[in-house]
């Protein structure tokens, strides 16, 4: 099970759910540990299979975690999510693919590495009074702002900085995040298990829970769940884990990330969860 040195500096909450889903899975006589994934001294070949749960520092170290995947893969190792879907999923490029296939995404500005930030024309293009500014390989709101147009002007300089170095992209802020909260869908083996809704704290914009963002369990409405498992259908089928994250805008699901490399399962939020991915596991190790 693959994890990372430093889980603390990104989140409270991921320690309990892994030695959850941990002592779990040794409950039920899987010979698990947990690894490291750029521990240097490890012998990848000796595993019969990696699970990818929290390398959450990943975005930090993205080319050392390509690396890592090249190494795992010459290795002959059995990766969970493959490793094909995970080189994917880590550059947000991939919305393009799905926006192709016809799934809804938030409309976005794409700032390639190299360029000047244009906050005029992001706000024209994106036909919003706040917009979202983010890295295209990124989590846990790292280097993301939220902007008025006030706001984009006095950070144009930051955000010119940071695209020296990589891309970015632009979306408008959407108020039913504020207001209504973010759905996330979690599937294990292309099924679906349990949903969540995410709501941030009054005064901030980010719902992930350890930013104080506050998680329920509601019944997701049918429409939304329909669309969140078309996505899944066709594009994370093999994938051990998935969770779709959405907004719904009439009634219908805006994508706002598609989770397939280290996403928080919000295992302890549904009675059954660890068995279901429990099932799923066996069925791909066979």
């Amino acid at each position: 099970m693959i994890t990372c040195e430093s889980l603390g500096n990104y989140t409270a909450n991921a320690d309990s759910e892994d030695e959850r889903l941990y002592q779990f899975l040794k409950g039920k006589g899987l010979p698990v540990s947990w690894q490291v994934w750029d521990d240097i001294t490890t012998d990848w070949s000796q595993f019969d299979a990696l699970i990818i749960k929290s390398p959450w520092d990943y975005f930090d170290k993205i080319d050392a975690f390509y690396s890592w995947l090249d190494k795992v893969e010459t290795a002959g190792c059995k990766v969970l999510n493959p490793i094909k879907t995970v080189r994917w999923n880590a550059d947000k490029l991939y919305f393009k693919d799905l926006q192709a296939e016809g799934v809804t995404i938030v409309p976005t500005v794409w700032l390639e590495q190299g360029s000047t930030f244009n906050a005029e024309a992001a706000f024209a293009e994106l036909g919003s009074d706040r917009i979202i500014v983010k890295p295209r390989v990124s989590g846990g709101a790292k280097n993301t702002f939220a902007l008025t147009k006030e706001e984009a002007l006095e950070k144009t300089t930051e955000i010119n900085q940071l695209l020296q170095h990589e891309g970015f992209l632009a979306q408008p802020f959407l108020e039913e995040i504020k207001a209504d909260g973010e759905w996330s869908f979690i599937f294990f083996n292309g099924e679906y298990s349990h949903t969540v809704l995410k709501t941030a704290k009054p005064g901030d914009f980010r719902v992930q829970h350890f930013f104080g963002g506050t998680i329920h369990t509601p019944t997701p409405p049918a429409a939304l769940l329909e669309t969140a498992h078309n996505i899944v259908d066709r594009f994370a089928s093999d994938c051990l884990y998935a969770r779709v994250d959405g907004v719904a805008l009439d009634n219908k699901l805006v994508l706002m990330e598609l989770e397939l490399i280290e996403p928080f399962l919000f295992l302890s939020t549904s009675e059954g969860s660890l068995e279901r991915y429990y099932q799923a596991l066996m069925t791909l190790l066979q």
